[in-house]
C-alpha cells in the first residue's frame, strides 16, 4: 500500500485506547470527527518517544485546544496495557488518547508501517503527525529514519 496521502480520508476501523479503566475499543470513525492531531511514534518508552515527543504534546495541549483542536491522540504498534503504563510513567491524563494499535493494522492501511525486525522491534509505525477534519487529513508530516523534527508538537502547533 502506498503512503495516503493529505485530502484522504483515516481508513475505519476499530483500534483500543488505554483509559483509567483499562482497554476500550473505539472507532476511527469517531476518534477523527471535529479537528484532530493524531501523532505517531515507533514504541512507547523509546527514548526520543519517552524524552521528547510524547512530553512536547503534553506540554502544549492547552495551545492546541485554543487552536481549535478537540483531541490529541498518540499512537504507537503497542498494545493497549503499554500504553496505559506508558501514559501513567509520563503522566499524561485524558487529555492524550492514547491509541494502541497493536497488531500494526491501522498503520499498515495507511502506508506508514517502519520495519525494524533487524533491530528486534518487529514492524512499528513510523514517525509522523497529521491533522484530521472530519476525517480527512489537512497535514501530514513524516519523519525521515531517525528524524524528529516536522512531527514534533511545535511544528504541528505552528501549522495549526
Amino acid at each position: 500500500m502506498s503512503q495516503i496521502k493529505v485530502g484522504e480520508t483515516i481508513p475505519s476501523m476499530k483500534l483500543m485506547t488505554a483509559t483509567a479503566e483499562g482497554p476500550k475499543e473505539v472507532s476511527t470513525d469517531d476518534l477523527f470527527k471535529g479537528k484532530a492531531v493524531l501523532f505517531a511514534v515507533p514504541g512507547a518508552f523509546t527514548p526520543t518517544c519517552s524524552m521528547k515527543h510524547l512530553p512536547g504534546f503534553v506540554q502544549h495541549v492547552a495551545e492546541m485546544r485554543a487552536k481549535g483542536v478537540e483531541r490529541i491522540i498518540c499512537m504507537s504498534v503497542n498494545d493497549a496495557f503499554v500504553m496505559g503504563a506508558w501514559a501513567k510513567d509520563q503522566g499524561v491524563n485524558s487529555e492524550i488518547v492514547m491509541l494502541a494499535d497493536g497488531s500494526g493494522a491501522f498503520t499498515k492501511a495507511m502506508g506508514l508501517e517502519l520495519d525494524l525486525v533487524g533491530r528486534g522491534m518487529g514492524v512499528r509505525c513510523q514517525r509522523f503527525a497529521m491533522v484530521v477534519q472530519d476525517g480527512r487529513i489537512v497535514s501530514l508530516a513524516v519523519e525521515p529514519p531517525g528524524g524528529f523534527d516536522v512531527s514534533r508538537a511545535e511544528a504541528v502547533l505552528a501549522s495549526l
